[in-house]
């Protein structure tokens, strides 16, 4: 397609006012960086996409427009889904975003039933339903029902889009090219120097784990397994069906938790569950390799009859090493301290590139100031907040899994707080935190000062450094609040 033709359909679409107005220098680049990745797409592609535009009333709104552009393409369908429940946004623009976290399904039954076929067999013994219920980015869900012990049970399959690795692989395609032209015009427009190869990359490789299926099904145990006792939140069954290209599982016949009519007392209680279940647990765990769901958007949180939770959808896991929270936490620590120079050593061992660098400290200074001034705690909205504005001052180095746990804590506070109730994502975190250092005091005296072999992360000699700090931290707190912190 003409490289102008795809800047000009973009451009009527509005998208770039995904970002909002703190970010309206970033607009031009989103403008053409979309128009360039639509550009690159084959032409039979952008024609349906151009046919679905055409054939929108014109009244439709930009927002809608862009939604409807966004469900064409799996990259951009999946980036629709992380924003959708972005405070900042507008909010009708979010609420046709929603729409992509579980569309009505468009792939004909009998599509999907040879496909089924294909995979089990003929024979497969399964009465399959004549309407799929849903799809997503990448895969569609359709019901099923069996006969056992002479009851009739019932479970979904979720089967891949027909074509979708052909598609996702088109769009992966255009991504080196992509990275080097965001490169070149970021520079022309004055925009910090961002390694937009690495991040893209690194995107590609996330979006090629949501058609595993086979490793979807490894996550779903494992998550059932760190679940298996909690009240309120809970993996569905994975049934006998299974195979790489088919994930079987009970069928939870129940509304999207956003989409649920709950009181406040519910809906307070179900936030705290899911944080302590889905952050908090695999946070605090001495596991070498915790598992977070790397995919928390709304379609993905189910309400089952029963009042628990159902967490849907685990091709994308982030497993955060216990050396990465041990870092996280002592940022925190060098934070509660308002120490600038031990932040950055911290943010180092998450793999923090340049960390002395004068526009990283600048960076830091300024997230001081304003924890300071906002009169809040600290808690990790604070230090996604800061992992962000060094993202976009260019700092790079971080790891792809402490990005996706990043999203995982910044989908889930999104949801929370569409629920309305007054969520705070930090309490239940920093409460099972407190939890397990009790738990852990009589270990702690058998152990060497400066282990870090808890579940806290956190060695006695850091906590002895941390109750050190208080008098001077409680300087520095004045003398920011004064404006002369440096």
């Amino acid at each position: 397609m003409d490289p102008d033709l795809a800047t000009e359909l973009f451009e009527s679409l509005g998208l770039d006012a995904l970002l909002p107005e703190p970010l309206a220098a970033w607009r031009p680049l989103l403008a053409e960086g979309m128009a360039f990745f639509l550009g690159r797409l084959p032409e039979t592609r952008l024609g349906a996409i151009v046919t679905e535009q055409l054939a929108l009333a014109e009244s439709a709104s930009a927002a809608a427009r862009a939604t409807a552009l966004l469900a064409h393409c799996p990259t951009l369908h999946k980036l629709g889904q992380v924003v959708a429940r972005q405070p900042g946004l507008d909010a009708e623009l979010r609420r046709h975003l929603q729409a992509l976290e579980s569309l009505p399904a468009n792939v004909e039954a009998d599509t999907l039933h040879r496909q089924i076929a294909a995979e089990l067999g003929a024979d497969h013994g399964l009465h399959l339903a004549d309407r799929a219920l849903a799809e997503g980015s990448v895969a569609v869900v359709l019901p099923f029902s069996w006969r056992q012990g002479g009851r009739s049970h019932e479970g979904v399959l979720k089967a891949l889009k027909p074509g979708i690795a052909d598609r996702l692989g088109e769009e992966l395609a255009i991504l080196p090219a992509l990275g080097d032209f965001l490169e070149g015009r970021g520079a022309e427009l004055g925009l910090p120097a961002i390694d937009y190869h690495s991040h893209l990359a690194a995107a590609g490789r996330l979006l090629v784990q949501e058609i595993r299926l086979d490793r979807e099904q490894a996550n779903l145990r494992a998550a059932a397994a760190l679940l298996v006792d909690d009240a309120d939140v809970f993996v569905p069954t994975l049934l006998p069906w299974c195979t790489p290209a088919l994930t079987a599982m009970e069928r939870i016949d129940g509304p999207k938790l956003s989409d649920a009519a709950l009181s406040t007392h519910e809906s307070r209680r179900l936030g705290r569950a899911l944080v302590g279940g889905l952050l908090a647990r695999p946070f605090w765990s001495c596991s070498e390799n915790s598992p977070f769901h790397g995919d928390l958007h709304g379609g993905n949180l189910l309400l089952a009859p029963d009042g628990r939770v159902a967490v849907l959808d685990w091709s994308l896991v982030a497993r955060l090493s216990k050396a990465e929270r041990e870092a996280l936490v002592e940022v925190a620590l060098a934070a509660l301290a308002l120490d600038p120079s031990r932040i950055t050593a911290g943010l180092a061992g998450l793999g923090l590139r340049d960390s002395r660098s004068t526009a990283i400290g600048a960076t830091v200074e300024r997230a001081l100031d304003t924890l300071v001034r906002s009169g809040r705690p600290l808690g990790f909205d604070w230090l996604v907040g800061l992992l962000d504005a060094l993202a976009l001052q260019g700092a790079s180095g971080f790891g792809e899994q402490l990005a996706v746990f990043r999203k995982s804590w910044l989908s889930l506070a999104g949801v929370l707080g569409d629920l309305g109730g007054g969520h705070d994502t930090d309490l239940p975190l920093l409460g099972l935190g407190l939890q397990r250092f009790t738990a852990e005091w009589p270990a702690r005296l058998l152990a060497p000062a400066d282990s870090r072999a808890f579940s806290t992360h956190v060695s006695t000699a850091d906590l002895l450094r941390a109750a050190a700090d208080a008098w001077p931290a409680g300087l520095r707190y004045w003398l920011r609040l004064l404006g002369h912190g440096h």
